[in-house]
């Protein structure tokens, strides 16, 4: 036998329970000041009791705020974008918003339904790390009027919010420590330049090479394809380049280079030096003690939601580009070149 469907519990339900009007239940479940604190805690605990649940929808249409926010993002199993979504979360909590996560792999055409998707939920904003080919994909956004702001990565010829590590910075940083430890022969392993951050980051590694002097032909460069990533670092590694030293896009990349030297009884750092970028053990306890180089998270996660409310309240269109300052936390995978 098919189950009854169960009948929402409302307002007048709960003004029927109490004996207060449907205006005074309302009011108190929205916390105002015109009504006393002894009736809001009656209300709240019948409402409660009666498994109340606020009709969001209902709400949006009398406001036209849904107080949600979608976080769009790349790759989650990626652990620098876990960290973000945790002080994402917990930071629009706090200001009164509901967030909702939705992972694009990385692909423009899922990036766009996602958006689609926040969209129809009628989200008040969006912080959106956009795929590396997704420019189509935030000029929609920019059409549908919808507040957002880029996190981590952006689209120098556009206008648009965004809150980003200082990359140029970090680039620089990383080879500047490799260089001041006598390497020479530095092996830069990259993300698709199509990322900004991958682009800023190989000219923050050629400023550094100029400064200390060391031609581009001395070095080398590697750019990795999507779903080829292993691969490509192997070959990398083992079969093409002489290097002394590794700069690699991500924590993560640096963590499977190291890996890869070490199945061939190749130490680091004793042979080799390797510097990654995020600081990932910042939130996690590695069994590596990684050189990497950063910005702050919490910063970068509080300047996102700050810069996307204020668009919201003020419903303001100006861009505002954020850039944070970058450090290098040396540890245990970088070393003196003999």
């Amino acid at each position: 036998m098919q189950q009854e469907k169960t009948r929402r519990v409302t307002l007048r339900d709960i003004a029927a329970k109490t004996g207060f009007s449907v205006n005074t239940v309302s009011h108190a479940l929205k916390d105002q000041p015109d009504i006393s604190d002894k009736t809001k805690r009656l209300i709240r605990k019948t409402a409660q009791e009666m498994g109340y649940i606020r009709n969001s929808s209902a709400v949006f249409l009398r406001s036209g705020v849904s107080k949600s926010i979608a976080i769009v993002l790349g790759d989650l199993s990626n652990p620098l974008f876990a960290i973000m979504v945790k002080g994402l979360e917990v930071r629009l909590k706090e200001k009164g918003y509901v967030s909702f996560v939705i992972n694009t792999e990385e692909d423009k055409a899922t990036e766009r339904m996602a958006l689609e998707m926040a969209l129809e939920k009628n989200v008040d904003g969006i912080i959106l790390c956009p795929s590396p080919d997704g420019r189509e994909n935030v000029a929609f956004l920019q059409q549908q009027g919808v507040p957002f702001v880029l996190h981590g990565r952006y689209f120098r010829d556009m206008d648009t919010s965004a809150v980003l590590y200082d990359d140029q910075r970090c680039g620089y940083l990383a080879t500047r420590h490799l260089l001041q430890e006598g390497h020479r022969k530095i092996l830069f392993i990259n993300a698709p330049l199509s990322v900004s951050s991958a682009q800023e980051r190989l000219n923050g590694y050629y400023e550094a090479l100029s400064e200390f002097g060391v031609g581009q032909a001395q070095v080398a460069t590697v750019t990795l394809s999507p779903g080829q990533r292993l691969e490509q670092i192997r070959h990398a590694l083992f079969e093409e380049y002489d290097y002394t030293a590794v700069v690699a896009f991500s924590d993560m990349i640096a963590l499977e280079v190291i890996s890869l030297l070490q199945e061939q009884q190749i130490s680091v750092p004793g042979d080799i030096s390797v510097v990654g970028f995020d600081n990932i053990q910042s939130n996690y306890l590695l069994p590596t003690q990684l050189t990497t180089v950063s910005s702050s998270k919490s910063l970068m996660v509080r300047k996102s939601v700050e810069l996307l409310i204020d668009q919201i309240q003020r419903h303001h269109k100006d861009s505002i580009r954020l850039v944070l300052p970058a450090e290098i936390k040396i540890r245990e995978t970088t070393k003196t070149k003999a």
